[in-house]
């Protein structure tokens, strides 16, 4: 199919060069900046992420269906996971942090009213957080932490009436724990955490009980600096791309979705695309590990009913350098919880949620030249709101492939 007969309306293409000239205009800025790319940039010196896993204790029962249903059975799965994506340290008594929380498992409601069925109510918590910390020797503190949290249940029902409704409410997040310093920049990490009940939601509260641990970013010694900046190993600073969605090879995005569960599918699905990324490489280890930002603008066609759609994009991307021979460099990136805008809601029918979703993809792709002047890639995409919201579809992007010029 020749690329002119599926190029989106002009609206989207205004859209992608604005945010072309955006992206360049913000890299002649930044250019005149000193870079030290082998020590963490200063907005993310002492920030942190964090990963645990617990048991999670939610009243879910027949009080959450409505009236003239019954179940024959309810499942109430209990392992959680709880991450903070992001965490900032002011200092040493206080952060702030963003979490996300879910069950590895959902709740299933079965043989509902004799149908035979399983039913599945899908709850997570979203949360902004002030963590205040009392160190009690050396290594080991306590917390406390409090601030808002965000409950999305998205529940299920017949084409005539809900059966568990949806969910969606503010409230207090509340937590305590205790850490242990194994280094500067990793900690154990064990606590509870209290999401409060909504009579009005008919949703009951939830205590998670974790383990895991934390990792901040501190600022490296000279030595470490040092390390990172290799005679010869080359990262590039800056790379411009071009991509095209292919709508063939749906089954890679179902074996890393469902297969092997490292990366998320979706129930809208994209026929055809095309999209512009800017990306900046802000750190860098000796050999293998890079952390870059980037920007993308980009315009999609769905599968079903040829629904057009922009997205404008910025994301983290963590790009790991597995092999390096002398025609090139080989890599595979993965990028996750990009802050992102889509034009529309409903698309094939679906609701997807709101104008605001977050961007996931993972890449393989090489550095080509003397210099690493050129890229190729090949990627799937991915755009949902990670449940935040009762209503999301989730947008499955299949193949893409990309060229592009690094600088």
């Amino acid at each position: 199919m020749a690329l002119a007969a599926w190029v989106p309306y002009p609206e989207s293409v205004r859209v992608v060069v604005v945010a072309v000239i955006v992206a360049l205009c913000g890299v002649r800025v930044a250019g005149a900046q000193d870079d030290d790319r082998a020590q963490y940039p200063a907005f993310l010196r002492n920030s942190y992420f964090a990963i645990n896993l617990g048991y999670v204790d939610y009243a879910f029962s027949d009080r959450q269906l409505e009236p003239g249903f019954q179940a024959l059975g309810i499942a109430v799965p209990h392992v959680a996971a709880r991450v903070a994506v992001l965490g900032h340290e002011f200092n040493r008594y206080f952060s702030l942090q963003a979490t996300y929380m879910r069950p590895v498992r959902f709740v299933t409601y079965t043989d509902i009213n004799s149908d035979r069925s399983a039913h599945h109510v899908w709850t997570h918590f979203g949360g902004v957080t002030l963590k205040a910390l009392l160190p009690v020797t050396t290594r080991t503190s306590i917390y406390g932490e409090a601030g808002l949290g965000i409950t999305s249940r998205h529940g299920f029902g017949t084409s005539a009436a809900p059966i568990v409704r949806n969910a969606h409410y503010a409230s207090a997040l509340l937590g305590a724990g205790g850490e242990y310093r194994l280094t500067p920049a990793w900690d154990l990490t064990a606590g509870a955490t209290y999401s409060p009940s909504s009579a009005r939601g008919n949703e009951p509260g939830a205590l998670l009980l974790s383990a895991g641990f934390r990792y901040t970013m501190r600022p490296l010694t000279p030595d470490e600096v040092r390390a990172n900046l290799q005679p010869g190993v080359i990262f590039p600073k800056r790379a411009l791309q071009l991509e095209y969605s292919t709508g063939y090879g749906y089954g890679v995005n179902t074996f890393v979705s469902k297969t092997v569960p490292v990366f998320w599918g979706g129930n809208v699905k994209v026929d055809r695309g095309l999209a512009l990324h800017y990306e900046r490489n802000v750190f860098h280890t000796a050999r293998i590990f890079a952390l870059d930002f980037g920007t993308s603008a980009s315009t999609w066609r769905s599968r079903e009913n040829h629904d057009r759609f922009f997205t404008l994009s910025i994301y983290p991307l963590f790009r790991f350098t597995v092999l390096r021979t002398k025609p090139a460099n080989l890599f595979a990136a993965y990028s996750l919880a990009g802050p992102t805008y889509i034009s529309k809601t409903i698309i094939d029918g679906q609701n997807t949620g709101s104008r605001f979703t977050f961007q996931d993809f993972i890449e393989v792709g090489a550095f080509v030249g003397p210099r690493r002047h050129a890229i190729v890639s090949v990627k799937i995409n991915h755009y949902s709101n990670g449940n935040l919201l009762t209503q999301n579809a989730g947008l499955k992007i299949p193949l893409t492939f990309g060229v592009g010029y690094t600088f």
